[in-house]
């Protein structure tokens, strides 16, 4: 689907140009001419010297990193003390809230509208919840999901470690199901939505994982997994799409390269952020990047390090497929691939990834990945996989049926990632 801009988003679009432009002049009037064109100076070269910092940081260990963390922190508050020592502080601060202004409205001009139409659907005879006890470090029982589900009528399966998921689902429907649902991780809901989506029957997400990255987009509690269960009473169904990998759904994402090695470390769920600084500088800039190839649409990639193939492309800078999607309906995937071949390019993936060299995105239907090596290292919705090359990802637009509650939090209006290209398209409009 495509969004239609507004008058009110082609104004928030000037205002946003009038505003910043307000901010250089204030700083050129504030110091003369020669003396703003060096704090000018003096601002970008702090910005590139914090943003190479931050690269540093990501890529190095031990010593370098650390030395890394002084200089981020470092450079910007030099910059700040300079202004002070001319007496421009006022400067700093006006300067600082216009920018704030600018950017509000640059991202209220490029924010989507819209989101998945709600039908009216009858309540479920039969709902078959799964339900994982040691997702989401034990919300399952944390909360009471199986009792308060039974005593609405649900058919609970707890899983002890030792089933087969898709058999259980299966088995489920076979015996007369008319709605499966999981209490589980992203993984869990991936394998039991694209067995529903098979046999025509709506799934129903409880957000009892670590990221619930699906329930997140699907607008559901992520706080309380028990006010999911409100969908069995009184819900409504939405339409969304489903991603495929090789022979694997996934309802938000599939990743290749470094990312996909991140995943498949046995330390990534003890301890996601760290697993990933510390595997990072390896996998960017060692002998363990992978060259990867993809082929999505008609546009060859050669040579990415990093392949994000989304469900639905993600609406802000995200580079680990941590941020949001402003829709889940839009039929097509997301691609998203780095290669950094330099430092240069390092510190431009930094400053956010449309401005960087070093990502390309695209969006298609069908994405291939492929490499020098017969098996690729795979990441589906978080769970480690290994798949044979190449890999065929393709879209099934609204394959899902999705009871949600008829009253939920809402899916948060995403952030737009910046664009100032299209923020003149839409200005000059």
């Amino acid at each position: 689907m495509t969004d239609v801009t507004t008058p009110e988003q082609r104004w928030a679009a000037r205002l946003a140009f009038l505003v910043a432009g307000t901010a250089v002049v204030v700083v050129l009037v504030a110091a003369g001419v020669r003396g703003g064109v060096g704090l000018v100076l003096v601002g970008a070269t702090g910005t590139a010297l914090a943003l190479a910092g931050v690269w540093w940081f990501l890529a190095h260990r031990g010593l370098v990193r650390w030395l890394a963390g002084v200089l981020v922190v470092f450079v910007p508050l030099t910059v700040v003390v300079l202004y002070v020592q001319a007496r421009l502080a006022w400067v700093v601060v006006v300067c600082a809230l216009l920018w704030f202004v600018a950017v509000a409205c640059g991202r209220r001009a490029l924010a989507t509208n819209g989101g998945p139409v709600e039908f009216e659907v009858p309540r479920p005879r039969r709902p078959h919840l799964i339900m994982n006890p040691r997702s989401g470090d034990g919300k399952v029982g944390r909360f009471g999901l199986p009792d308060l589900a039974t005593v609405l009528g649900a058919e609970v399966c707890v899983l002890d470690g030792s089933q087969d998921v898709a058999a259980l689902a299966r088995q489920a429907l076979d015996d007369g199901a008319d709605l499966l649902g999981v209490a589980g991780g992203d993984g869990t809901q991936a394998i039991v939505a694209g067995i529903a989506a098979d046999r025509g029957v709506p799934f129903m997400v409880i957000s009892a994982g670590t990221r619930n990255h699906f329930a997140l987009d699907l607008g559901l509690d992520r706080d309380d997994p028990r006010r999911c269960l409100d969908a069995l009473t009184d819900g409504v169904e939405v339409r969304v799409d489903l991603g495929v990998a090789g022979d694997r759904t996934f309802v938000n994402n599939a990743s290749f390269g470094a990312y996909a090695e991140v995943v498949r470390s046995p330390a990534y769920r003890e301890g996601k952020r760290r697993t990933t600084l510390n595997l990072l500088p390896g996998l960017l800039i060692g002998p363990r990047s992978a060259a990867l190839r993809v082929l999505a649409g008609g546009d060859r990639l050669d040579g990415a390090q990093a392949v994000l193939v989304s469900n639905n492309p993600y609406g802000s800078s995200d580079l680990a497929g941590l941020g949001r999607r402003p829709r889940l309906d839009g039929g097509v995937l997301g691609v998203l691939a780095v290669t950094v071949r330099d430092a240069a390019e390092a510190a431009g993936l930094l400053r956010g990834r449309r401005r960087s060299d070093a990502v390309v995105l695209r969006t298609a239907t069908e994405v291939v990945i492929t490499a020098d090596t017969p098996l690729l290292p795979v990441g589906v919705d978080g769970e480690a996989v290994t798949m044979t090359a190449p890999v065929r990802c393709v879209v099934r637009p609204g394959a899902l049926r999705v009871r949600v509650p008829r009253h939920r939090p809402g899916v948060p209006r995403a952030r737009p990632e910046l664009d100032w290209t299209r923020l003149r398209e839409l200005a000059l409009s």
